[in-house]
């Protein structure tokens, strides 16, 4: 009998002995594995079950930040104030759609004022006791449960916001999906957490109470997952092992030693040349291996060695054409990422600004820039043009921003989509000749739509004249002139108003500060608009304390404010009232008052008639203006440190301006 050569006797016994040793550790492997995937399994759905009430907790808290937040916003106040429901509706949606939630409501008093999105019983939420201002709430037994904050609104008593997200079978398949466990939530109340695998109902099931901010339990969370997938990846695991074993016997000592030694080497090299691509090195290339496979490995490697040294020379070929072009161009480009942080600036913004480059990097943008404030509050909060792009296909709008050195200058930013973690903006600055040309366009607008009346009018006074002058008595000649007169006083007032807006639009708008006697000013202004007041048979009441105190201010410029006050007085009160002038003197102030017996103004619209180009909603008078007279008011009055506001009387209307006293005056 031939003995067996040595390396059969060697492959003998290592395809015996691995055979045993396959088999043994195939048996063992599966009942560990079997007791391991239990314990990794409930492990998991305890986890879940932990981890989806801690997202619970989380969206408690995210409803308590968005209720705060909601209850801070001055457009929510200010609408709460005014009564504007169904502005105020408006808002709660966008705000419920911004925020995620399924439903917001405001309540006053107790009762429901405005609600948006779901309808949910808010009066008995409101109704329920909390903890820092959350809640969990559930109408029924078989309702589901409610989640939410409540916090009270700034600056208004009695007066609170809901916001609320209902944890119904959408929310819980979220849930489910975002964790990849089955969760739901029972009405059941348990105390303790447990987990178990329940072979009765083929789950592994944890279950966990549910506990609201006041530390009672409300339902329980149950997680879970089927016991089937375990067992079929338990028997398929058992079949691989066996082809393992037995493909592993068959091969083991036929391949092990031949392709080990044949391997080693060009696959180390192979090795080597990846390492050295992956730091970065391009250049060196990759030899031939021998081998077909192998040999094909390296050639792809080589290939794409190729194209990877190509690729990165277009690469920083064209981060160099366009670091030109945006280094090139006369505007300012800036880019932001998605919380408006500055990610990116070119030299020619940085200059626009005066600021340095590297300085600007990282900060959020409204820092940077700082635009001039609008209604007190930075353009930033509700009328960036960055947000706004993002809802559209871009946003143009002019800013006013402040310069490093304490200077403002006008620019136009174009703001692009939001695309590939960042979004890019083109800032021009608005040169003197464009703001000139802006300014001209407007205040040729104005004229030839506002002249137009007042000019025919004068036009068909003078042709009477002439055509009839023979025949005309001397009191009808006297009418016709003083209407001309009284139509040439207001084409001064329409020209003084559009010229004074043009310059404070030019920023050429300037108080000479000179000691000066209200009375005077008043006196003043009422030579220039007796005619207006003669033609409507209208009297003026002086309560004027006496003696006024003197002030610092531009005498010109005030006189013009209670010109127009008399003008709005004149054109709304009715033919044959009274307009009275009152005032009084405190040992900080000045205030002097012009009220009228007209018909007031709407309640709505008190605060915006000092906009610029703001007429009434009511019943305009036929010589109607520009809407630029209270503007012009305000602006005068601010610049003098002083405060203007326009409230309804018994009467009818008054506005009050209030005027500093200079320490030791």
């Amino acid at each position: 009998m031939r003995r067996p050569r040595l390396s059969t006797f060697l492959v003998i016994i290592n395809v015996g002995v691995l055979l045993l040793a396959v088999a043994g550790v195939a048996v063992a492997a599966a009942q560990l594995l079997r007791q391991f995937a239990d314990e990794q399994t409930l492990a998991r759905v305890t986890q879940a079950n932990t981890t989806a009430r801690q997202e619970l907790q989380r969206a408690g808290e995210d409803a308590l930040i968005s209720a705060r937040l909601l209850g801070e916003r001055p457009t929510l106040q200010r609408l709460l104030q005014t009564r504007q429901i169904g502005e105020l509706t408006q808002f709660l949606a966008q705000f419920q759609q911004t925020s995620q939630l399924d439903g917001c409501a405001v309540l006053r008093d107790g009762q429901v004022v405005a609600a948006s999105g779901a309808a949910l019983p808010w009066h008995d939420i409101a109704a329920q006791p909390n903890k820092a201002g959350e809640f969990l709430y559930r109408a029924a037994p078989n309702n589901a449960l409610i989640q939410g904050a409540a916090a009270s609104v700034a600056s208004i008593s009695a007066a609170q916001v809901l916001v609320a997200r209902v944890l119904d079978d959408a929310f819980t398949a979220r849930l489910s999906s975002d964790l990849g466990v089955a969760i739901s939530i029972e009405p059941e109340r348990t105390t303790t957490q447990s987990a178990a695998r329940r072979d009765d109902l083929g789950l592994y099931q944890a279950r966990g109470p549910l506990i609201d901010q006041a530390g009672a339990t409300v339902g329980t969370i149950v997680a879970t997952l089927p016991t089937t997938s375990l067992a079929q990846s338990l028997q398929q695991l058992s079949r691989t092992l066996l082809l393992i074993a037995l493909a592993v016997a068959v091969l083991a000592g036929l391949t092990s030693f031949l392709l080990g030694q044949r391997l080693a080497r060009p696959l180390q090299a192979l090795t080597s040349a990846a390492a050295r691509i992956g730091r970065g090195d391009m250049t060196t290339p990759i030899g031939v291996a021998p081998g077909g496979e192998i040999g094909t490995l390296a050639s792809t490697l080589e290939e794409m060695r190729w194209r990877l040294l190509r690729l990165t020379a277009d690469l920083r070929r064209q981060q160099a054409e366009s670091q030109a072009i945006i280094t090139g161009i006369t505007e300012g480009v800036f880019s932001v990422d998605r919380e408006r942080r500055i990610r990116y600036v070119n030299p020619q913004a940085a200059a626009l600004l005066g600021l340095q480059a590297d300085t600007m990097i990282g900060r959020f943008c409204g820092d940077v820039l700082k635009p001039q404030l609008v209604n007190g509050a930075r353009p930033c909060a509700e009328h960036c043009p960055i947000i706004h792009a993002r809802f559209r296909d871009g946003a143009h709008a002019t800013e006013h921003v402040q310069l490093a050195e304490g200077g403002r200058r006008t620019v136009v930013i174009t703001s692009a989509p939001f695309a590939d973690e960042q979004q890019v903006q083109v800032m021009r600055d608005e040169t003197e000749r464009e703001t000139v040309r802006r300014l001209r366009d407007t205040v040729l607008a104005n004229i030839s739509h506002e002249f137009r009346t007042p000019l025919s009018a004068q036009l068909a006074s003078i042709e009477l004249l002439l055509d009839q002058l023979p025949t005309l008595t001397t009191d009808e000649i006297g009418q016709l002139i003083l209407a001309l007169q009284r139509g040439t006083l207001r084409l001064t007032q329409l020209i003084d108003n559009l010229l004074e807006s043009a310059r404070i639009e030019a920023g050429r708008f300037a108080i000479r500060q000179r000691p000066l006697a209200l009375d005077e000013v008043v006196e003043a202004a009422l030579e220039l608009t007796r005619p207006l007041l003669t033609q409507r048979n209208q009297q003026v009441a002086l309560e004027l304390p006496f003696p006024l105190p003197l002030v610092s201010g531009d005498a010109p410029l005030l006189t013009q404010v209670f010109v127009n006050l008399l003008a709005n007085a004149n054109k709304f009160a009715p033919a044959g009232s009274t307009i009275t002038i009152g005032g009084d003197v405190t040992p900080a102030s000045v205030t002097l008052w012009v009220a009228d017996q007209g018909p007031g103004m709407p309640q709505s619209q008190e605060g915006a008639l000092f906009g610029q180009f703001i007429r009434s909603v009511g019943d305009e008078p036929e010589q109607s203006g520009v809407g630029l007279g209270l503007w012009i008011v305000q602006t005068v009055i601010e610049r003098h440190g002083g405060t203007v506001t326009a409230q309804n009387n018994a009467a009818g209307a008054q506005v009050r301006v209030t005027l500093p006293r200079p320490a030791g005056w």
